[in-house]
């Protein structure tokens, strides 16, 4: 492939940039935050489950028609419509899940007006995203053949907002039905035979807001109504997650484990970091200054305690444990870039996008036992992606590296992680200087993630491992000089993650994190 090409020719030039800005100056060294981290091997927590690090494609801006789907006829390499490039970056990221299509589209969608033959389907309105024509050429039977194409499991909004429960009803036996009747049949009449397996289905999808402005009463009851009809062939029925509230809510938590007795196996959480907080002026994803790096981190943080209030509804209402709590919308959200239509949500996607996956993924680990699945919004082309694309041409940007340095962590057994670290302070603006997650990963190795969110100052992490050996440790590490270092579909590798190995001092292992990095080193 020709981004891998390019990574080879440019491979040696990374190592020595990434090397200088490791080695740093002498006087960068003696000015180093020096950070002490415990890896308690022995107090083992809850199995990290692989769709932490699920995805969100909805339909909106390129995030689908070019980002994913250019039709059979398309100049631009495909497979059966689906371009080869994407395709295959997604399958090199080991995506678990994926949800679709939507989002606020979700509740405007009539899964009839995505099946048969493609020229027969009709053209809508995408009233939420930018008003253009929505040609239903990418439906359900595509949205299937992609997942199975990258290997992911499939999460299917339902419509709540603008459908009916009889619509829903229909959608599930059309798609998993293998008896004889006249949905199953005409699911094999469009191509498929074999019914797919339907892995997770969402009741609506932010009923507070453009999901129908619901109250959480309102929509408890709503929930039973359509949950009961959603039905599927025994040993196939699909988890069932709720739609829950967003930001610092916790009503919507409590209304619903309190009012919904059945059929609820997960409740969903919407959080998007802004670097101002605020929706009117958020900030700009390039080009901008140290005050607004950190108020991005400081944001990005505030989620820690937003999944601790709602986890400890979830304790005193589902004592058992039997709900899951899903964060299936994250990531940064920029003011609109300046010459792109507003509603198409596309951003630069740069090294503080990395650091801000990496600190939500080391977020996640530790309420691993709750949060099952989370969503990053969204995949290829809007928000906070793990791919932008122009014509034929495509680049993986830092969240996409950071990722897939991450994916020992899918399945992986969270440890503790004892750390004790200085602050990172700007104004009146503080986070912690490094940000940590261990966890012991499928095959027994000891996995270790740092942040160092400091963009001027080199961390010195002496780390131990008590209950476990750890004489060595090798990784990778993403860095760069500018703080919006950035790829592009004409620099696709201008950041990129690099080696890096910690040195062995007695019992511990001493690990030199460069200044705004992310790194994933594995311990032996």
């Amino acid at each position: 492939m020709r981004f891998i090409r390019r990574r080879k020719r440019l491979l040696g030039a990374l190592l020595l940039s990434t090397a200088a800005l490791i080695a740093g100056s002498a006087a960068a060294r003696a000015a180093a935050t020096q950070v002490t981290v415990n890896i308690r091997a022995d107090q083992p927590g809850a199995v990290i489950n692989p769709n932490v690090y699920g995805q969100f494609a909805e339909h909106l801006g390129t995030g689908i028609y070019e980002g994913v789907w250019v039709g059979e006829k398309s100049a631009i390499p495909n497979t059966n419509g689906y371009r080869n490039d994407v395709v295959d970056a997604l399958k090199n990221l080991k995506v678990p899940v994926v949800r679709w299509p939507g989002g606020c589209f979700a509740d405007e969608y009539h899964w009839r007006d995505g099946i048969g033959p493609r020229e027969k389907r009709p053209v809508k309105v995408n009233t939420h995203w930018g008003g253009v024509p929505e040609t239903n050429e990418f439906g359900t039977h595509e949205f299937m053949a992609f997942a199975e194409m990258i290997g992911a499991k499939v999460y299917i909004s339902g419509n709540v907002g603008s459908g009916s429960v009889q619509e829903m009803a229909d959608w599930m036996e059309y798609m998993t039905s293998d008896t004889v009747s006249t949905l199953a049949n005409e699911r094999r009449k469009n191509g498929r035979d074999k019914p797919w397996d339907v892995h997770y289905f969402g009741i609506g999808n932010e009923t507070w807001g453009c999901g129908g402005n619901m109250t959480p009463e309102w929509y408890a009851n709503l929930f039973r109504q359509y949950a009961t009809y959603v039905k599927a062939p025994r040993g196939h029925r699909p988890t069932i997650i709720a739609s829950g509230g967003n930001g610092d809510e916790t009503l919507w938590a409590e209304v619903l484990t309190k009012n919904v007795k059945r059929d609820m196996d997960a409740i969903s959480h919407h959080y998007y970091t802004l670097p101002t907080g605020k929706w009117p002026k958020k900030g700009k994803s390039i080009g901008f200054p140290e005050s607004e790096w950190i108020s991005t981190f400081a944001q990005t943080l505030r989620i820690d305690g937003f999944i601790s209030r709602n986890v400890e509804v979830l304790e005193k209402n589902d004592p058992q444990g039997k709900i899951a709590f899903y964060v299936d919308e994250w990531g940064t959200w920029y003011d609109p870039e300046p010459g792109r239509e507003p509603g198409f949500l596309w951003q630069h996607n740069t090294l503080r996008d990395a650091l801000v996956a990496g600190l939500n993924f080391n977020v996640f680990h530790r309420h691993a036992k709750r949060v099952q699945m989370t969503n990053i919004a969204q995949m290829v082309n809007v928000l906070q992606a793990m791919i932008l694309t122009e014509g034929p041409k495509m680049a993986l940007t830092p969240t996409y590296h950071v990722f897939q340095m991450y994916i020992p962590f899918q399945g992986a057994t969270h440890l503790p992680a004892e750390i004790t670290t200085p602050e990172y302070q700007l104004d009146d603006a503080t986070v912690p200087a490094v940000s940590v997650s261990a966890a012991r990963d499928t095959s027994g190795k000891l996995q270790l993630a740092l942040v160092n969110l400091d963009p001027n100052r080199e961390a010195v992490v002496t780390t131990r491992v008590t209950g476990a050996a750890a004489t060595q440790a090798q990784g990778r590490v993403l860095t760069a000089k500018a703080m919006d270092a950035r790829n592009t579909v004409d620099a696709p590798e201008a950041i990129y993650p690099v080696k890096i190995s910690a040195e062995r001092k007695g019992s511990t292992l001493v690990i030199r994190l460069p200044p705004k990095s992310v790194s994933v080193l594995r311990l032996q």
